[in-house]
């Protein structure tokens, strides 16, 4: 009898852990098959915490990396100090790592230090910049250098692998663990009561969501973002912004100074998943330079605006679901009103499927390494991959609003 398969699931960061709880759930699940075991690395405490709160998953080793104002070298080798520690110790066949955070990078090295195959869930994205966004382009593409399974989440990123020399029989198309996530939690009835958005009048008012965190819009910006929020409420009498504002003390300083007084935004501390999931069904549209969120949203209809000059998540773009508007003041600004004020721009965005995955992500990449732990190939049958639904069909509109402001030259700030 084949002796079961060892896995390490390590997690750092709430996006993390929502992306890797049912993959846990499913290893659990099959305690014939799988030993499992989950390393907490704390890069992100709080936030982490609640989410694993939320999916009753309780770690077997919890390292408590965070330190106040940390450098990323100082993070990196906190994690994989204590990473390589609790390999030691489990003794796995396979770490799994997800996405593209500075946990994910240093535990896939630990992994490769020890000798210890990876398996790299959410692999294969790419912006093509390593410094946009920073530093998770160089994370991802690190991490591809030592993984043995690459979980691309559709067929894009199987394709940007395949182009740095990946063999196509390491690379398995599963969708994207987060809609798995999605379609669990999106079920669960949810009250605004006692949460961070329990005082946000229930008026009747268009919520536009938006989130911004990212290092490389921290300054000039961050600052233009900040001025065109305040412009559209000021145009719009009919909207509210809700901004969860990130912990980041960098973020949190200029986004208070400049909107801290703004009537109709509505600045909160950030909200656990449940709530998070709750407000994107609630929404209007959103504004966010968040990864996870483009491919959230299109599970619930909700038209995304990119405040980023590149994306490594394309798919929402080429469905039409999302537009990379970059982070000029007069582009935000212009983005926002065509969603605000054209029915049929709006509509054109809001239809068709989840280009990120169809919620079996979960059982194919366990299914895959089933048949790994056993030397079967291919690790999944082709038709049991995932593929994209098709694309909708979208109305010819008379005028058309210039296309992403990606390359627009960046703008001063001014008041």
């Amino acid at each position: 009898m084949t002796k079961p398969c060892r896995i390490v699931a390590v997690l750092g960061t709430r996006p993390e852990a929502i992306k890797l709880a049912l993959v846990i759930h499913e290893l659990r699940r099959r305690p014939a098959e799988f030993e499992t075991a989950v390393v907490h690395t704390g890069q992100h405490r709080t936030m982490l915490d609640n989410a694993l709160k939320h999916f009753k998953i309780k770690p077997d080793f919890d390292l408590d990396v965070m330190r106040p104002n940390q450098t990323l070298s100082s993070l990196t080798g906190r994690v994989l100090d204590t990473v390589e520690n609790a390999c030691h110790r489990f003794g796995p066949n396979m770490v799994l790592v997800q996405g593209d955070t500075t946990t994910a990078f240093a535990s896939a090295l630990a992994a490769y230090y020890c000798k210890i195959p990876v398996g790299h869930i959410e692999a294969g994205l790419r912006s093509h910049d390593i410094y946009n966004p920073f530093p998770e382009e160089a994370n991802r593409r690190l991490v591809s250098v030592v993984t043995e399974i690459h979980f691309a989440p559709t067929a894009n990123s199987r394709d940007a692998l395949l182009a740095e020399g990946i063999p196509a029989s390491k690379i398995v198309v599963t969708g994207n663990t987060v809609v798995d996530a999605l379609r669990g939690l999106s079920q669960l009835p949810h009250s605004w009561e006692d949460t961070p958005l329990a005082g946000i009048p229930e008026d009747g008012s268009r919520l536009v969501l938006v989130t911004s965190h990212r290092r490389e819009s921290l300054g000039t910006d961050q600052q233009n973002m900040c001025l065109a929020l305040k412009d559209l409420v000021k145009k719009y009498p009919d909207i509210r912004v809700i901004y969860p504002v990130h912990m980041n003390p960098n973020v949190r300083s200029t986004i208070n100074a400049l909107l801290g007084d703004t009537e109709r935004i509505h600045l909160t501390e950030p909200l656990d998943y449940i709530t998070f999931v709750s407000l994107l069904r609630r929404c209007f549209m959103v504004l966010t330079d968040s990864g996870g969120i483009q491919e959230e949203a299109p599970t619930f209809h909700k038209p995304v605006l990119v405040l980023r000059r590149v994306t490594e998540r394309p798919e929402a773009s080429e469905f039409g679901l999302a537009r990379i508007i970059g982070m000029s003041r007069e582009g935000i600004v212009r983005e926002a009103e065509r969603l605000l004020t054209d029915k049929e721009a709006y509509q054109d965005m809001s239809v068709g499927g989840n280009p990120y995955g169809d919620g079996r992500a979960a059982e194919r990449i366990v299914e895959a390494i089933t048949r790994w732990h056993q030397g079967k190939m291919p690790l999944l049958e082709p038709e049991k991959e995932f593929h994209l639904p098709p694309k909708p069909t979208y109305r010819r509109r008379k005028t058309d609003i210039h296309e992403a402001a990606a390359a627009a030259p960046r703008e001063k700030v001014r008041s």
